[in-house]
């Protein structure tokens, strides 16, 4: 299908942009990738009446470690993270959502900026940065905000960014000592959406016993999922195949999918269970790896 009519508005800052918003209000959209906004406004799901383009401006499509958290600018595209030294040496479960969000067409353009904004529970980002306790940086009128993760996502496709915002920063906590996370995913076919997918970090203390848990859970409940109970009962445990038997249970008895066309209810929770399982797996051997 072919869009609705609307304007194009191409943005050389940050303070241009949120001009343009506030001056457009509810009829704009921002542009970053546009693999999202320009799919809905195909099919009419979407119909701004004004486009603001942001990839014209400089200095937000960075990636660094400074002061023990690592930056990510709204603007990095998803190739950016699969292909960086640093991603793939210190956020493996970074890369790890990177390589399945979509495919590599998509990739060269998609942003996680945008991955984050568009407020998609069936998106890969989400899950992985609930599960490292990430915060969104927001600019607008009045400012910059920093918004934990944990309260940014409000509803289906519903965020915490005001209409005239732009997500311009992702900021994670640097990984401690014997720490490792995991990035799972079950698809129907390679590029499709997740029929359900979890992101697991864990920390271990010098025992080997957990010390700090993550789970994010993708495309089993309205918005994306943090398994805060499944977390709890993995806390000054010893790892072991039972524990998380028992947590990936928890995980999705938390999930509460819906019936489409990946699948019914049941199944997609029995997929969750499944993957948090995997994940627990593998971020303990990369948190075993790393001590």
């Amino acid at each position: 299908m072919i869009p609705g009519p609307f304007s194009y508005r191409r943005a050389t800052s940050i303070e241009e942009a949120i001009a343009l918003l506030q001056q457009y209000g509810s009829e704009a959209k921002v542009l970053s990738g546009g693999q999202s906004l320009i799919p809905m406004m195909k099919f009419r799901l979407a119909e701004p009446a004004v486009i603001v383009d942001i990839n014209r401006i400089p200095g937000i499509d960075t990636i660094q470690e400074r002061n023990g958290t690592l930056s990510i600018g709204g603007l990095v595209r998803e190739v950016a993270l699969e292909r960086s030294p640093l991603i793939r040496q210190r956020y493996p479960i970074i890369a790890d959502t990177a390589e399945v969000v979509a495919d590599p067409l998509v990739r060269n353009l998609a942003t996680i900026g945008g991955n984050l904004a568009h407020g998609d529970p069936a998106n890969d980002h989400p899950a992985t940065m609930l599960a490292l306790r990430a915060e969104v940086v927001a600019r607008g009128p009045g400012g910059e905000r920093v918004i934990p993760i944990d309260d940014f996502f409000v509803d289906t496709f519903t965020t915490a960014l005001g209409p005239d915002e732009i997500l311009t920063e992702i900021r994670v906590p640097a990984p401690p000592p014997r720490s490792g996370g995991a990035y799972v995913k079950f698809e129907r076919k390679v590029g499709d959406y997740a029929v359900a997918a979890a992101a697991v970090f864990l920390v271990l203390d010098e025992a080997g016993k957990i010390a700090g848990a993550g789970i994010g859970l993708t495309n089993v409940y309205y918005k994306p999922l943090r398994a805060v109970e499944a977390e709890n009962a993995l806390l000054g445990q010893v790892p072991s195949g039972e524990l998380f038997r028992a947590a990936a249970e928890l995980a999705a008895k938390a999930a509460d999918p819906t019936t489409d066309l990946r699948g019914p209810a049941e199944y997609k929770r029995a997929v969750a269970r499944t993957m948090t399982f995997r994940a627990l797996e593998a971020a303990l051997s990369r948190a075993q790896a790393a001590s």
